[in-house]
């Protein structure tokens, strides 16, 4: 084998790397058992608040030092673990809408213009069903309603004043309007992400979706659903506020103050702690990692001497804890891991009265690395003047326009203007700011926390400001979009939202763990079983490939989390991983069959199946790739973790297994290693089926079951999941078990007789509530009005009363374990982009294949066999609901379609390889008998590796629990039927094909 040393050390390389990266994982995971055990009570009961608030008190403490001493705080640790998706540990998914109506509406001259109204409604009406921009679409129907109409007459004003004018031509204007709905949603995506971030030790995650409009947000372990809507859908703050400098006598007077009093707390006793982490949780909940006065002193003791400050008026008083925590030589610069600590000292009432009443606090938002070269992490505490009414001395409503530019130096800048009233207030307060010595600065605030704070050389009269320093371009972006934060209405909605509380999660990782072993058991114990050494060297190929997955996975650069379709991903990469191994191994066999000695055998059979397994690999990559492209939530993290395992089965199943049996044939009698036991005999290697001679029968019996199938969807239609059809979707838990078709009944009342299924969910305990009462109403008020109706049907149907804590449902209450809620529009979106990853995958495979066999026949009979496996799996789904099996057509299903897709054309490929190579041979047998042939000699490997990929679908069926049943099913035909049509739909297509392509010639 060429580049074995390269082989080897990439091997090396990438495991100390995976565990460089699992290591924090494991940790954090030790953290939160010590969490989940001090939040225990004797009677076994979890507080899962007391719980959150541990984690936060320890969120920017060390707890782990590695080997070369480097620290690392939870806050660390929790960003490089593998994280966990919401169905495995509960959180809170949402998706929020920015509206670009009311931001179109809020530019315009005139928003109760009859004509201006009724293109708006009807561009929201059209984009329910189309793909195309918002902005053109408003601006179709405008010109369907008033052609003649020029768009600038609706949108010059003085808001829009430089930038659109009446002459201006209609093109010039839906620039314009695309820039403002683009810049509200880059706005509203800023300010989420810094509310979003300071939310807790949850690892949230944020991003827009592209092309959308939408922004996503995940909050894993969010256990207040109503807290995080009012976070998300708040209307945000822009305020300025004239800064305070520590020069200030009075603040000095103050600040020493406070620093002579906390010094005379040192003698305060210590706690453990445990007992300080008990007293912070009887602190306020919603604060940012509060610690005790007491554990304050404790963790300080030891910096009494090492750190000083550089403020004349304290420099001889002593080290007080807040004056020891501040970076040397940068007054009021903190670690971010101290703030917490700060803000308990300032929350104290009598820290709080020693500070004049004017005076306010607000943190700088993100780190100022000039300031302190050498520590990265400093945060500065801004004292400001508020005044006896506390109101700011400019609002974001003043704000009419911000954008980046370039100073006279050439450097990033961000220029704003005002409106008028605006103006004249921020003339008054730059003058009042020029004035004072040194001179004033002014902070720019955005929900409470400081963007910059820029020193006015002067008095601006006319509301045109900018603002210049040593900005990078995305600083200046950011500031640009703060600023214009309050400057057009630009409201969120919740479109998509989805709860899963932690008991629902745990139960859901139970399962994958299940899944995994099991799954993996099988497998082992079969290639053992079938192949003999050879078969134990897969084995550790895989354990290897399972290894790099989670590996590869866990770095943070990636932003993936395993949910329960990605552990369905890494189940179905062991079948992957066998499969390529299998190909390899009935090389081996064939050559030996051949007479060839092992080293030749291995050699030869290792280099004949390279070509099939990347083929296979990569037209299955296509299908994942396309999924992740179109895909959105779980489908994105079941597509990526496909990616990765079909990355790490084709190196580890390929190399590592070939260094592994070269060294075993060096170490030992090469005649000792074999790939074959007495299960080997069982199928047979000299078949002589005429798989040809029943092609037409075959063609017969597909349509007829497709047709059958498609005939029960035209009667009993499709049984659309939530997040194809909209509504709102709920996961009960009772303690007894729940009659799902009674309990229909009894709600078809509650929710005014509008669609509604019930059944039972993974147990006989617990039911799945989906409805499209009020579907289209995507308010909270409609939340909460679905929720009340949902609990009050239950509790008179089942007499038991609702309980908010999953622990402590008993007898006589029940509890929602998750909810899911999809708007209309957004489940459109669903259904056409799931269409369009099912459209891409399979022109790309078909391009693939066009390219690679270099035959149009070869493409078709592909293509065919792909949509023929298509139709099956939606027939099959439509056959068995007459037998009262019942699986919903949601995303998850489109999953399982498309890896259908992706395993299909692994089997497909892997037959037209050998007719290939046949035919290449220039044989003047028939090409019946060469197809016959090809298939007959590749009928061992198709039938090992169909058997061992179907034993891990089943092991899904089984143990995947409910979200994964539909999905495993869906797989447990599919493969079956990808099976049969890579022999009797596939190839025979190329045959008729080809031989009506030479009688056309002839």
């Amino acid at each position: 084998m060429r580049n074995k040393g390269v082989v080897i050390v990439l091997t090396v390389v990438i495991t100390f790397l995976c565990l460089y990266y699992l290591q924090f994982t494991w940790i954090a995971r030790n953290v939160q058992k010590e969490a989940v055990a001090f939040a225990t009570n004797t009677s076994g009961t979890i507080d899962l608040s007391k719980k959150q608030r541990y984690l936060d008190s320890l969120w920017n403490k060390t707890v782990y030092t590695n080997l070369f001493g480097v620290e690392y705080t939870y806050k660390d640790v929790k960003e490089n673990e593998l994280g966990l998706g919401l169905d495995l540990q509960g959180g809170m998914h949402v998706v929020l809408e920015i509206s670009p109506v009311d931001i179109i509406r809020g530019l315009s001259t005139d928003p109760q213009d009859p004509t201006f109204n009724a293109a708006l409604t009807k561009a929201r009406e059209d984009q329910k069903t189309s793909q195309g921009n918002f902005v053109d679409l408003f601006y179709s129907a405008m010109k369907s309603a008033n052609p003649n109409a020029k768009l600038a007459t609706y949108f010059a004003s003085s808001s829009t004043q430089g930038r659109v004018s009446l002459s201006d031509d209609d093109d010039k204007v839906v620039k314009l309007l695309k820039e403002e709905v683009q810049g509200a949603i880059d706005r509203s995506f800023t300010i989420l992400k810094t509310r979003i971030d300071q939310f807790g030790t949850s690892s949230p995650n944020i991003q827009q979706l592209p092309g959308s409009g939408r922004i996503q947000i995940e909050i894993p372990g969010a256990d207040n659903p109503q807290r995080v809507r009012k976070l998300l859908q708040g209307v945000a703050r822009l305020e300025f506020w004239n800064v305070i400098e520590l020069s200030d006598p009075g603040l000095q007077r103050s600040l020493d103050a406070i620093n002579q009093q906390l010094l005379k707390e040192r003698t305060l006793t210590n706690l453990t702690p445990k007992e300080a982490t008990t007293t912070a949780t009887d602190s306020d909940s919603d604060s940012d990692s509060d610690t005790t006065k007491s554990d304050l002193e404790k963790q300080l003791s030891t910096t009494k001497d090492s750190l000083s400050t550089s403020l004349d008026s304290i420099r001889n008083a002593g080290n007080s804890p807040l004056f020891a925590l501040m970076t040397p030589g940068s007054p009021f610069m903190f670690s971010v891991k101290d703030t917490s600590t700060i803000n308990t000292i300032f929350r104290r009432a009598d820290i709080r009265g020693m500070l004049p009443r004017d005076i306010g606090l607000f943190w700088d938002v993100k780190a100022s690395p000039e300031a302190t070269p050498n520590v990265k992490d400093d945060l500065t505490l801004n004292f400001v003047r508020i005044g006896r009414g506390a109101k700011p001395i400019l609002t974001g409503e003043s704000i009419v326009d911000a954008r980046m530019e370039f100073d006279q130096y050439g450097r990033y800048a961000v220029s704003m203007r005002m409106n008028g009233e605006g103006s004249k207030k921020w003339a008054k307060a730059t003058a009042q700011a020029a004035q004072l010595s040194p001179q004033g600065r002014i902070a720019i605030v955005l929900d409470n926390f400081v963007y910059s704070a820029p020193t006015v050389q002067g008095e601006i009269p006319n509301g045109n400001s900018q603002i210049s320093g040593s900005f990078t371009n995305e600083e200046a972006k950011d500031l640009a979009l703060v600023l214009k934060a309050g400057s057009l209405p630009a409201p969120t909605r919740i479109v998509e939202e989805g709860i899963v509380w932690p008991s629902l999660g745990k139960v859901a990782q139970n399962q994958g763990i299940i899944s995994i072993v099991c799954g993996l058991g099988l497998v082992v114990i079969f290639m053992i079983a079938y192949y003999s050494k050879g078969g134990l060297v897969a084995n550790i190929a895989l354990l290897f490939n399972i290894f790099f997955v989670l590996g590869v996975m866990a770095q943070p650069q990636l932003h993936t989390a395993l949910t329960l379709p990605g552990i369905a991903g890494i189940v179905l990469t062991m079948g992957m991983a066998v499969d390529a191994n299998v190909l390899i191994y009935e090389r081996i066999r064939e050559e030996l069959a051949a007479g060839r000695k092992m080293i030749d055998a291995i050699n030869r059979g290792y280099e004949r199946a390279f070509a099939s397994i990347f083929d296979s690999n990569l037209t299955t990559f296509l299908t994942a790739m396309f999924l992740f492209i179109f895909g959105s939530g779980p489908i994105r993290g079941f597509a990526i973790t496909l990616m990765i395992g079909i990355a790490t089965s084709f190196f580890t199943a390929v190399y590592i297994s070939r260094v592994i049996i070269e060294w075993m044939v060096r170490k030992g009698d090469a005649s000792k290693i074999s790939f074959s036991t007495f299960m080997t005999t069982l199928v047979p290697n000299d078949a002589n089926f005429n798989f040809m001679g029943f092609r037409k029968k075959a063609y017969i019996f597909s349509g007829s079951f497709i047709l059958v199938g498609f005939i029960l969807i035209a009667i009993q239609g499709l049984n659309y999941g939530v997040d194809f059809k909209g509504g709102r979707s709920y996961t009960l838990t009772f303690k007894n078990p729940i009659e799902a078709t009674a309990m229909r009944d009894a709600l078809s009342a509650s929710f005014e007789g509008t669609g509604l299924e019930v059944k039972n969910y993974n147990s006989s305990n617990m039911a799945k509530v989906t409805t499209s009462y009020l579907a289209d109403d995507e308010s909270d008020a409609a939340d909460d009005k679905v929720r009340t109706a949902l609990i009050a049907g239950v509790t008179k149907h089942t007499g038991l009363a609702f309980e908010e804590n999953a622990a402590n449902v008993d007898d006589q209450h029940f509890t929602i374990g998750s909810s899911t809620k999809v708007g209309a529009t957004i489940a459109d979106d669903i259904k056409n982009s799931s269409l369009w990853a099912s459209l891409a995958s399979i022109i790309g495979i078909f391009l693939y294949i066009l390219i690679r066999f270099k035959k149009w026949q070869y493409s078709t009979g592909a293509i065919v066999a792909l949509v023929h496996d298509t139709l099956f799996v939606f027939a099959s789904f439509a056959i068995i609901r007459v037998f009262g099996i019942t699986f919903e057509i949601d995303q998850v299903f489109v999953a399982a379609v498309l890896t259908v897709i992706g395993y299909s054309i692994n089997d497909t490929v892997i037959i037209f390889d050998r007719i290939r190579e046949y035919v290449n041979y220039g044989s003047l047998k028939g090409q019946e008998t060469i197809f016959n042939s090809a298939i007959n000699h590749t009928l061992s490997r198709t039938v090992i590796t169909s058997g061992a990929t179907l034993l891990v679908v089943i092991v899904l069926l089984i143990f995947g629990g409910e979200v994964l049943r539909g999905f495993a099913f869906a797989l447990l035909v599919g493969i079956g039927i990808g099976t049969y049509s890579s022999i009797f739909i596939a190839a025979p297509i190329i045959l008729d094909l080809d031989k009506t392509a030479e009688e056309v010639k002839a």
